[in-house]
């Protein structure tokens, strides 16, 4: 296969642009109805925990032990927000919304603020308002929770999980930028394909340029039915 300069291959997409538009429009209708029609909304509402100084502890001041402490809890904290004692009792104190706790469980997130000893626990469901609630109860459950289990109040709520009015999954714009990428490096892998393989000469500058050869003269395309419907009408057609 012959290499293609750049001025060439321009050229070449340029004379099949309205394919490559018309299969790039194609793509981006088809992200619009996959964002609009085939992905399903869903929300996230998010809580913020805060590990904080032991009420137990005598002086008002947090001691360099107790931060110690509470950087070695915060990874336990993550992993027993989404055990099945505390998941069963926020279904169980939320019976009216229909869900399992295997379904709970694959929802829920639990994420370390980085350097930080703050912990955000999300949770994600079709109904924004469930997650909302879903995720305060996790969150007042699992501090009830660990004043059972560590006899510690070291954590509190900082921000209450609130209804998120726009899905988190979803973002149309995105969706058809990507399909309509997509297409458009679909039609311009056709278009440049079918080129290497295109070994027909449409002009005298690809004759020289391919053969090496020069033209000396070149022969007009003669239609003979065209000069013969010319004469059956009666009209005169000029060579």
């Amino acid at each position: 296969m012959e290499e293609i300069d750049l001025k060439e291959l321009f050229n070449i997409f340029w004379s099949k642009k309205l394919f490559i538009i018309m299969v790039t429009l194609t793509f981006a209708v088809l992200g619009l109805y996959y964002a609009t029609k085939i992905v399903i909304p869903e929300y996230k509402s998010t809580a913020t925990l805060v590990l904080t100084k032991s009420n137990n502890t005598e002086t008002s001041t947090i001691t360099q032990s107790e931060v110690t402490l509470n950087q070695q809890l915060v990874a336990t904290y993550t992993e027993l927000i989404k055990t099945n004692n505390i998941l069963r009792q926020v279904i169980n104190n939320l019976q009216y919304i229909d869900i399992t706790e295997e379904d709970l469980r694959k929802n829920v997130e639990v994420q370390l603020v980085s350097t930080t000893q703050l912990i955000e626990v999300s949770v994600k469901n079709t109904d924004n308002v469930k997650a909302k609630e879903l995720t305060n109860e996790i969150v007042k459950v699992f501090i009830e929770k660990t004043k059972e289990i560590y006899k510690l109040e070291n954590i509190h709520m900082v921000d209450e999980a609130k209804i998120e009015e726009e899905p988190y999954n979803v973002n149309y714009k995105k969706d058809i930028l990507i399909f309509a990428s997509i297409g458009f490096i679909l039609a311009a892998g056709i278009v440049y394909i079918k080129s290497l393989f295109d070994t027909t000469i449409k002009n005298n500058e690809e004759v020289e340029k391919k053969l090496g050869l020069a033209v000396l003269a070149s022969i007009p395309q003669y239609n003979y039915e065209m000069k013969k419907k010319g004469k059956s009408n009666g009209k005169r057609i000029n060579n």
